[in-house]
């Protein structure tokens, strides 16, 4: 019998990948997800990049969430008028789930060979009253600012996403971020010292990616 297709075709919205809110990042991903600051400090991570906070519910790391009402509340200390919400590319790496109060692995997960903890939604634990999903990503050079999704009004807003549109302009992109690279198979973007993973199709035995949007293969059976 010929077989005249099989393979995968699939969609993404805005160059990385979107997880629900129930959804584990899986080990390797690039994912579109949200970090809550002061103005300052926003300014700060646009120039120089993410720096390490010194402590937290999952201890050191720069805290991060696909929900951006989740980062609307930080900083916590702050107001309304000095809240900002930056929108970045995070490169996960391996991911350690963390859903309980106490778990043996809550703040040493990063040397156990970690790149990220995940706190999924729901999950009860104590630190996480507003029940929303969570990230702490170990290494700032995983993180890649995009955008400005929230800022308490637009003159700071503006303000924000020129630094960004200059700091491109000057090539000023994180030593890994990879700015300008882009992956021969899927087309996309990549970022250095994590290239995408490739594999051969197991029906017509060409390389792909595993980001590619979609595959044709050419074999028949």
């Amino acid at each position: 019998m010929s077989v005249s297709y099989f393979g995968w075709d699939v969609t993404y919205d805005d160059g990385s990948s979107q997880l629900g809110g129930s959804q584990a990042p899986k080990d390797q991903g690039v994912y579109t997800m949200y970090h809550g600051t002061s103005i300052a400090n926003a300014r700060l991570i646009i120039a120089n990049g993410f720096r390490q906070s010194s402590a937290g519910m999952l201890g050191k790391g720069v805290y991060i969430s696909r929900r951006m009402g989740k980062a609307q509340r930080y900083p916590l200390s702050g107001t309304a008028a000095d809240r900002v919400v930056l929108k970045v590319h995070a490169r996960v790496g391996r991911v350690k789930r963390i859903d309980k109060d106490n778990h043996p692995m809550q703040y040493t997960w990063n040397s156990q060979g970690y790149d990220t903890a995940w706190v999924p939604p729901k999950c009860g634990m104590l630190s996480v009253p507003s029940g929303l999903e969570e990230d702490c990503v170990f290494d700032p050079k995983r993180l890649e600012v995009l955008d400005v999704a929230m800022a308490p009004n637009t003159i700071i807003q503006n303000e924000l996403k020129q630094l960004i549109a200059n700091s491109v302009k000057k090539g000023d992109a994180r030593p890994d971020s990879g700015a300008g690279n882009v992956c021969a198979l899927c087309k996309r973007k990549t970022v250095q010292g994590s290239p995408h993973s490739t594999q051969q199709c197991w029906g017509c035995g060409k390389n792909i990616c595993i980001l590619m949007t979609r595959h044709v293969c050419t074999a028949s059976a």
